[in-house]
């Protein structure tokens, strides 16, 4: 069996079995550490970049502020600013209104005279549109005709439209 032994600082094989122990020089110890290199902070606007060029990765506390303040601005936002999109309210017109097939794709609507007060053209289709279009949206009058009852006074009217 080959052992090392050393032998001032130079080695040399013994084909011996005794062990032969190392002399030691004593260690120094310094209580100055030697100063890390400095380490390397980034700018803000790089900071910024890899935030906005989402250059971190999943699990790390970075991603994870992202994540956040994307969440934040979904969630939180549409209570500050307000975006337009909400749907305009149409209430319906408080007078009744049926609605009949007219034998094609279409439907007529049949509307209460007392909802129109106009005599001309133009006024009453703008009425009748009006009670109309909170039903069926936004809608086209094609032609109305009005209802008479047995003594010639008007009770409703047939309103076809189309979208």
């Amino acid at each position: 069996m080959l052992q090392v032994s050393v032998n001032h600082g130079a080695r040399t094989l013994t084909p011996h079995a005794e062990r032969v122990t190392p002399e030691l020089s004593p260690v120094e110890m310094s209580p100055v550490v030697e100063s890390a290199p400095a380490a390397q902070r980034k700018g803000i606007g790089a900071t910024l970049g890899s935030f906005v060029l989402w250059s971190y990765d999943r699990g790390s506390i970075q991603y994870d502020i992202m994540v956040t303040l994307i969440l934040l601005f979904i969630f939180v936002t549409p209570f500050f600013v307000n975006f337009n999109d909400k749907p305009t309210e149409r209430t319906p017109h408080p007078t009744g209104v049926v609605i009949l097939p007219d034998g094609q794709s279409g439907f007529i609507y049949q509307i209460q005279a007392s909802a129109v007060s106009g005599k001309d053209d133009l006024t009453i289709r703008g009425q009748l549109l009006r009670v109309i279009e909170p039903i069926a949206g936004e809608v086209t009058i094609t032609r109305y005709e009005p209802v008479r009852s047995a003594a010639g006074r008007i009770t409703a009217y047939n309103v076809w439209v189309i979208r």
